[in-house]
């Protein structure tokens, strides 16, 4: 009777009347006390109400349905497959959408859904998945600003690996407290590489100082990388540098005099094959000889075992309480070791060029210290 009702009503009322009709209808699946035959009556209008001609009809359905989770599933269905503005609402909101259907409309390709998906107050690592794999930057940028989305380490770096070029995914990404250290040092690459290709910089400096310029600062950042990375990172981020070609002697050098030890040690034990007990061992309390044949193990040229020899008692030194020093007295000493600032050779300008920063670093940290007292 409701339904023949429904039906002669709809022929004569204007659109704002069946637009009330349906919010009022719609919003009775709220009602915990609606009884059995009620909800099916109200259902069966609601079904009819899809095919109205107006979409200010419908959308008020996807509007009292959105965050329902008593709304019957095949109109909340069809209400997501109907025009942009009029899904909009069930796509950004509703619970009964499941990820299988969140990442098939992700899949669809347009950047207005994909963004609708991307915002809703809470995203599956599964369709944050598809959202890195296949959507716009726009919704990558929704996705990693959502704070109800979360994002595994693999889709954070199929973002940046997609669209890292993108200064407002870079800056979003960055802020992620989630963001492995590895996925960082991505993004600290493709800053660099945006940086080299200025046209300022090339115009100001040349291609071959722009590059020297980037490589230099890209170390530098990577060893402050290595301080924001939990123990348990290490390990992959020591393999991502590696894969990328950046694990050079000439960084793990650097690193060692900045007393980057525990990231020594996890380079130690990715390259050498010795456990990680073992590694830590000799670090620690080993002798020379079992420090080089680990160094040799790992494939570190014998030229470099002896600052880094070097180093490494002053910082077991500073470890112990039995010493004060900083990475200006460490490449000092490791610059003396092979011959001092008369040295010449590309281990000797590399470790002036360590402990010229060092000096600078310093002096500035003083310069800031007494223009804030």
């Amino acid at each position: 009777m409701v339904i023949e009702h429904l039906l002669k009503w709809m022929r004569t009322a204007r659109v704002a009347e069946r637009v009330a009709a349906a919010s009022a209808l719609a919003r009775t699946f709220n009602d915990r006390d609606l009884s059995f035959e009620d909800r099916c009556a109200a259902e069966a209008a609601l079904t009819l109400l899809l095919d109205d001609p107006s979409p200010k009809v419908r959308a008020a359905i996807a509007d009292a349905l959105s965050m329902s989770r008593r709304a019957p599933l095949q109109i909340v269905s069809a209400l997501a497959a109907d025009q942009p503005d009029v899904a909009a609402m069930i796509i950004g909101r509703s619970p009964l959408l499941t990820d299988a259907d969140l990442v098939e409309r992700v899949c669809s390709g347009d950047p207005a859904i994909q963004l609708l998906v991307a915002r809703r107050p809470l995203v599956s690592l599964q369709v944050s998945a598809a959202i890195a794999e296949v959507a716009e930057v726009c919704a990558c940028v929704a996705l990693v600003g959502n704070s109800g989305g979360k994002v595994a380490a693999i889709s954070f770096r199929r973002m940046i690996e997609r669209h890292g070029d993108n200064a407002d995914l870079r800056d979003a990404i960055l802020k992620r407290p989630d963001l492995p250290s590895d996925c960082r040092h991505m993004l600290l690459v493709r800053v660099g590489e945006a940086f080299k290709t200025s046209p300022l910089l090339l115009k100001l400096v040349g291609p071959q100082r722009a590059e020297r310029i980037t490589r230099e600062a890209c170390a530098k950042a990577s060893l402050t990388l290595i301080d924001g990375a939990r123990p348990d990172e290490l390990g992959a981020l020591v393999e991502h540098l590696r894969l990328s070609g950046e694990l050079s002697a000439s960084f793990v050098i650097r690193a060692i005099a900045h007393g980057k030890i525990d990231f020594f040690g996890a380079v130690m034990i990715a390259l050498s094959g010795q456990t990680e007990s073992r590694v830590r061992t000799l670090l620690a309390r080993g002798n020379d000889v079992a420090v080089s044949a680990l160094m040799r193990a790992a494939g570190l040229a014998e030229g470099i075992h002896r600052v880094i020899l070097t180093a490494l008692k002053i910082w077991r030194e500073v470890a112990n309480g039995k010493r004060v020093a900083g990475a200006q007295e460490v490449s000092w000493t490791m610059l003396k070791e092979v011959g001092g600032q008369g040295a010449e050779g590309e281990l000797a300008g590399l470790l002036k060029s360590i402990h010229i920063e060092a000096l600078r670093d310093n002096a500035r940290g003083h310069a800031l210290a007494i223009a804030a007292a």
